[in-house]
């Protein structure tokens, strides 16, 4: 079992940029690839970032590419994922999950990913 946590959320003008950070319980978080999904009010839950166990392969949608960067450190049990330029957009709760699944393949698909936290609200807005 994995229990997450994310933190960092907050609101932040249009261009600006926000850190969100999630931290994992147990003692074999380097065996999980992590992701970052977002869920804005009235829309589905949507993929945006992850990162393999060892840091090696990440993955990122379309929609953050170039903008966002996940990273890990797994001395601290802690996955981030840091957000440049900022837009309106990008308003959402921030989730982070866990998948026990760890290759050469870093998944996109919220089927694969068994853990979730309790999500943080980041809001973009002048």
């Amino acid at each position: 079992q994995v229990q997450l946590v994310e933190s960092g959320g907050g609101l932040v003008q249009p261009g600006g940029s926000l850190r969100v950070s999630c931290a994992a319980s147990g003692r074999t978080f380097s065996s999980y690839t992590m992701g970052w999904f977002r869920q804005a009010p009235g829309k589905e839950r949507e993929f945006a970032a992850a990162i393999s166990g060892a840091g090696l392969s990440t993955n990122y949608d379309d929609s953050v590419k170039g903008r966002f960067t996940i990273s890990r450190d797994n001395a601290k049990n802690t996955v981030y994922q840091q957000m440049n330029s900022l837009r309106p957009e990008d308003t959402a709760v921030y989730y982070c999950a866990a998948s026990r699944y760890n290759g050469l393949y870093v998944p996109r698909e919220k089927s694969s990913y068994d853990y979730w936290g309790q999500g943080t609200q980041v809001t973009v807005s002048s």
